[in-house]
């Protein structure tokens, strides 16, 4: 039997956010805000659609959240990105004071962990959840794009 508040079935809903990313041509990484294991927000990469380059899918997720919640702090909340995030969303994300963070695919290069980011102290981390599928999405659209 599936446990509907899965962190899995949670992090299957990102990755249809990542796919939506894919066939706008965006880097392929999607996010939502989960809150009383409902879903308050979705969102995927916009940073060429808006040429913004801080228009990465937690950002907007945390700004959708933010707005549906009405309030600046996302407590008792968790978001599942298919990516982990950058230093510039773990800082975003430790302003909001997010309760957990879920991510699918590890970034060593440009991810919050190897690049000196932080999440606020009392915010849980949980990595690897479809790490394989997550990653498979992002190698994909870079050889696409070297190709």
């Amino acid at each position: 039997m599936i446990d509907l508040f899965s962190d899995d079935r949670f992090m299957r809903e990102a990755f249809k956010e990542a796919e939506k990313a894919l066939v706008i041509d965006e880097v392929p990484v999607g996010a939502i805000v989960v809150c009383n294991n409902k879903i308050i927000a979705r969102a995927h990469n916009l940073t060429e659609r808006l040429t913004d380059v801080t228009a990465h899918a937690e950002m907007q997720a945390i700004t959708a959240a933010s707005n549906f919640l009405g309030a600046k702090y996302l407590k008792n909340c968790t978001l599942y990105v298919t990516l982990e995030p950058c230093p510039m969303c773990a800082g975003a994300l430790f302003w909001s004071q997010i309760s957990k963070v879920v991510y699918g695919a590890t970034d060593l290069r440009r991810g919050f962990i190897e690049n000196g980011g932080n999440l606020h102290p009392k915010t849980e981390v949980v990595s690897g959840v479809l790490h394989q599928e997550c990653a498979q999405l992002m190698t994909e659209f870079f050889a696409k794009k070297r190709k």
